[in-house]
């Protein structure tokens, strides 16, 4: 039975992707899969293309590929490595434009393709005018409320252009924003010929089954012992060496889920199941562009040495609409961090936050939001942080934050806190005061029809 390998790429923007290399020298994978975005890079490359223009991806995708493409090219038999990544960003086009000029410049050749339509930003109003009423997906708040404030907004693409792409031979698919687990599932939908215009149980099923096999992909070495929460954590091996999850999967979906040889982390049924339900919000519904995944049927098989079997996954039909993210101008932040030691370096640390709190109401600083949080106390923990321990802590760093729509406002916070080193409560250092202002964006996410979506999606492949 035909067989297909595909490695994981990056899990995020910023990932490291020498664990990449071993892959694809050792792991006999065809694809590489990597994903770079989340709604917060999105908000990250907002801003670098405010800056500049020709930006907006992900700047790790030049020296990433710099890297691995000769590798690539002696990989699999000599046939190469194809990849497929998201690291467009808000400019797959420029990431293209990027990419190309360092090929040319060493001489090497390849098939890039440029998946577009996922950018409606300058679309929300004929969207709006076609019926989508494009509300907040979570409070149901109108996009009145932000329209104007918008700076990006874009729609989560599922597996068919990347398939479309594939098709016409391209070696390297960029694209902006599309589902994680569709980079992963568009290689399989090439190889086996699977439709994504599924009709039957069967169908679906395959589609879920490849589904499954991108989430477990999706966060590199997450999917391979990293980031474990088991407590056996210690004893995962060699994790300065990780390698990252490589599935095969063969023509009905099942897949095993290893690791290329030599490469330290763990494959197991704990280290499997954990990435499984990361960030699922509902395993009987987990929603995706191009099916509907029940994870509830899903089989895990541990087969030892690194290796679990994946099956069983069952599908529903892909859904109507397509999620959009969306991110607006929402204010500015200042903030300021304080240290304080023991004894009582949590009541000392409480007692500035009281004295700040009043300088802003006393001095008349309009903000929207403050968060303070005691680093070492509840910073991460939050109120499920145990205060019988408080009193006890070595040290402690008080963080406030404040979000405010003027920037001066914002600019202004850090100046309340200086003078506290030597007027205010025992301080010994750690002073993180006078940062500047940084604007803020909110996360709008909305629904709209896939049809009036994906009329729009192109693919363009150029050929280096």
């Amino acid at each position: 039975m035909k067989t297909v390998r595909i490695g994981a790429g990056l899990g995020f923007y910023g990932d490291a992707w020498w664990p990449v290399a071993a892959s694809i020298e050792r792991g006999d994978v065809q694809y590489i899969a990597s994903d770079h975005l989340a709604e917060l890079t999105l908000a990250i490359l907002q801003k670098d293309r405010a800056r500049d223009p020709a930006s907006g991806y992900t700047k790790d995708l030049v020296p990433m590929l710099a890297q691995l493409w000769p590798l690539s090219r002696k990989a699999n038999g000599g046939k190469g490595v194809r990849f497929l990544l998201n690291a467009g960003g808000l400019n797959p086009h420029g990431a293209r434009d990027a990419l190309a000029e360092v090929f040319r410049k060493k001489g090497w050749h390849a098939k890039i393709a440029v998946v577009t339509g996922d950018d409606v930003l300058d679309r929300l109003d004929d969207l709006q005018q076609a019926g989508q009423a494009l509300a907040h997906l979570d409070t149901g708040q109108p996009l009145e409320a932000v329209r104007e404030r918008m700076v990006f907004a874009n729609a989560y693409l599922g597996a068919a252009p990347l398939v479309r792409a594939l098709e016409q031979g391209a070696d390297i698919v960029l694209a902006g924003r599309v589902a994680d687990a569709a980079l992963f599932l568009a290689p399989l939908v090439h190889e086996f010929g699977w439709t994504l215009e599924a009709h039957s149980p069967e169908e679906w099923n395959r589609l879920a089954q490849g589904l499954a096999v991108g989430h477990l992909l999706e966060c590199s070495g997450q999917g391979s012992g990293g980031n474990f929460g088991g407590l056996d954590w210690k004893n995962i091996p060699d994790l300065g060496h990780i390698g990252y999850p490589i599935a095969e999967v063969d023509e009905s979906g099942t897949a095993t889920i290893t690791k290329a040889p030599g490469t330290g982390g763990r494959i197991s049924f704990d280290t499997v199941r954990q990435q499984l339900l990361y960030e699922v919000q509902d395993p009987r519904r987990y929603y995706s562009p191009d099916v509907v995944l029940d994870m509830g049927t899903i089989r895990l098989d541990d087969l030892g040495d690194d290796r679990v079997r994946v099956s069983g996954a069952t599908g529903r039909p892909r859904p109507a609409e397509l999620k959009i993210v969306g991110g607006y101008q929402d204010g500015w932040m200042g903030q300021a961090t304080f240290g304080y030691s023991w004894p009582q370096a949590y009541q000392k640390a409480e007692r500035t936050a009281a004295i700040v709190t009043g300088l802003l109401q006393e001095q008349g600083m309009q903000y929207d939001e403050m968060r303070v949080e005691y680093l070492g106390y509840d910073s991460i923990l939050g109120r499920l942080a145990d205060p019988s321990q408080r009193d006890a802590l070595n040290e402690i760093y008080l963080r406030m934050a404040i979000r405010a729509q003027d920037k001066r406002v914002a600019d202004g916070f850090g100046r309340l806190f200086p003078w506290l080193a030597l007027s205010g409560p025992p301080f010994v250092g750690g002073r993180y005061a006078m940062q500047p202002a940084s604007e803020l964006l909110g996360i709008w996410p909305a629904l709209a029809e896939r049809g009036l979506i994906e009329e729009r999606v192109a693919v363009d492949v150029m050929e280096v």
